[in-house]
């Protein structure tokens, strides 16, 4: 549960989610380094871990010829790590593939700068303690 003091927080990272899918924020390589910080990487689905680079050239192809993708986002929730810095999770539906997505976002004097990212296959439903 999102502590009710973040709640602008949450707000204003909600509208930027998913990641490298809002065009509102950017499509070019400029953009998107522009977004991520210097030593920003990701771990994929796949548990592989990504580098900025190989982000960025990835991201740099896929807007060439976007793809047509049908997303939906839910049960958003933010946790303030540390001055300024924020893990916000959710959930994503992109073209029939469940992920839950977790990133890491820094607020500073150039605005919002993701650090990492993270999103994993969702394989069988949750198991809730009861």
């Amino acid at each position: 549960m999102t502590d009710e003091r973040l709640r602008d927080v949450l707000d204003e990272l909600v509208r930027r989610e998913p990641l490298f899918h809002r065009p509102e924020f950017g499509t070019t390589r400029a953009d998107f380094e522009a977004l991520t910080a210097p030593d920003f990487w990701e771990t994929g689905a796949s548990g592989r871990r990504y580098s900025r680079a190989y982000v960025l050239d990835a991201l740099e192809e896929r807007h060439k010829d976007p793809p047509a993708e049908e997303w939906k986002t839910s049960d958003f929730h933010c946790r303030e790590l540390a001055a300024d810095v924020y893990l916000l999770t959710y959930t994503l539906v992109l073209n029939g593939r469940v992920t839950r997505r977790a990133t890491i976002w820094q607020h500073g004097s150039r605005g919002w700068t993701v650090l990492y990212h993270q999103g994993t296959v969702v394989q069988e439903p949750d198991v809730n303690d009861t």
